[in-house]
């Protein structure tokens, strides 16, 4: 019986609209690039339109943001075979020339002969579950909106520097109410000078302080009012106590108590997405993942199933260290790859920080790291080690949880 023809569809994935090449073995275009936009008719048309082709065809694209989405789950559910490739893998790619060029019919053209290249080994595309992809979303949310508040209370110290210097570490580091607010930062857009202390004796702030904590569901406490009080009496003020400075104070506080305010509610957004999936208990059972840590590395890990290996795992977060060799040159002193998830690589990071700062001795990460640190190795060395012992840990140990459970394909 012959053998079906096979046709590779390469598409360059851009924001409203893909660019689409059809190739087939020997050079053959079986299709002229053309453009389709990412609408509902557009798409319709073109899983149409590869249909009338025939034979056995795979149509891959890059993973460009999200971008990729609806052109690869329209055609999924239209029967075709998507594989969705790394950016990376494509760029790498040679298209057998050595001319430099760059347009969306070449892009087109070389990710349809890199299907032809790769045709028996294109990793299928396999949709991740509504839970999961919900809960990455609210994770990379979470990373915005915390680099957002970073830069805004930065900012509102700088101006507290300028009407009441000290004000923002007066009170417990951390100190936050049910709304995500910080306890100096609501305290500051009520006393936003220090002369707004200073125009009461002591005895009268104490009462006046004791009233706004009420008001505000902040613990009281004397000792604190009267640090708060002297802070005041030895502040130096470079900006006047005047409606301008007023303005541009009580903005910065509620800018960035609304972004706190947004943070809480995508943290507790998060945790209840994470408690619905099935290794929620094993993970949060592991040192270092607390409420908000360990949310983010099941959002960014994913079913943990889909690697083949723990090897893949930490290749996947971009700490391995590829070997480097040449004739005689073997390299003994190597640099992480850093060709994984960022995301993954930044919440390793701070799970190993915490790991370290609670310094527990029946910790396996821990011992190794502390070693590492004995050994005189520098901080990110014996850091980053650490962060790969513990995805060969979490990989051990919530693999062998589920593995009674339905697997998808490895990656």
């Amino acid at each position: 019986m012959e053998a079906a023809v096979i046709t590779a569809v390469g598409i360059d994935v851009s924001k409203s609209k893909s660019t689409v090449a059809v190739r087939r073995p020997g050079g053959e275009i079986a299709l002229r690039p053309f453009e389709v936009h990412h609408t509902n008719s557009d798409l319709k048309k073109l899983a149409s339109t590869l249909k009338k082709l025939g034979g056995d065809i795979r149509i891959v694209m890059e993973h460009t943001s999200t971008y990729w989405r609806p052109i690869a789950l329209t055609l999924k559910e239209a029967g075709f075979f998507v594989s969705i490739v790394n950016a990376m893998l494509i760029h790498d790619f040679s298209d057998n020339t050595i001319r430099k060029l760059k347009t969306d019919r070449a892009d087109a053209l070389k990710i349809a002969n890199y299907a032809l290249t790769f045709w028996d080994t294109l990793p299928p595309f396999n949709n991740e579950e509504e839970t999961r992809l919900l809960l990455k979303m609210q994770s990379r949310a979470n990373e915005r909106i915390t680099a957002t508040a970073t830069a805004l209370r930065n900012g509102l110290i700088a101006l507290a520097d300028q009407t009441f210097p000290g004000v923002n570490i007066a009170f417990a580091p951390n100190t936050k109410n049910a709304n995500g607010h910080e306890k100096w930062v609501d305290f500051f857009l009520r006393y936003w000078h220090k002369d707004c202390v200073c125009q009461y004796s002591m005895e009268a702030f104490t009462e006046s302080y004791r009233g706004w904590c009420k008001r505000k569901n902040y613990k009281f406490r004397t000792d604190t009012a009267h640090k708060i009080y002297l802070l005041a009496q030895e502040g130096v003020a470079t900006l006047p106590k005047c409606e301008s400075t007023k303005m541009l104070i009580t903005q910065a506080c509620k800018s960035l108590n609304a972004v706190c305010e947004a943070k809480q509610s995508t943290q507790l957004e998060m945790q209840r997405l994470a408690a619905m999936l099935p290794e929620y208990e094993v993970v949060m059972q592991m040192e270092g993942a607390g409420p908000i840590t360990g949310p983010a590395l099941m959002a960014e890990i994913g079913d943990v199933r889909r690697f083949k290996n723990k090897k893949a795992l930490v290749a996947f977060a971009g700490i391995d260290a590829p070997p480097f060799q040449s004739g005689t040159f073997e390299s003994k002193s190597r640099h992480v790859s850093k060709r994984g998830s960022p995301h993954l690589r930044r919440t390793i990071f701070i799970v190993s920080n915490i790991i370290l700062t609670r310094s527990n001795p029946e910790n396996a990460v821990y011992c190794f790291m502390d070693k590492k640190r004995s050994e005189g190795k520098h901080y990110y060395v014996y850091t980053v080690a650490g962060s790969a012992k513990f995805l060969r840990v979490y990989y051990a140990r919530v693999t062998e949880f589920l593995r009674s459970k339905p697997s998808p394909d490895a990656c």
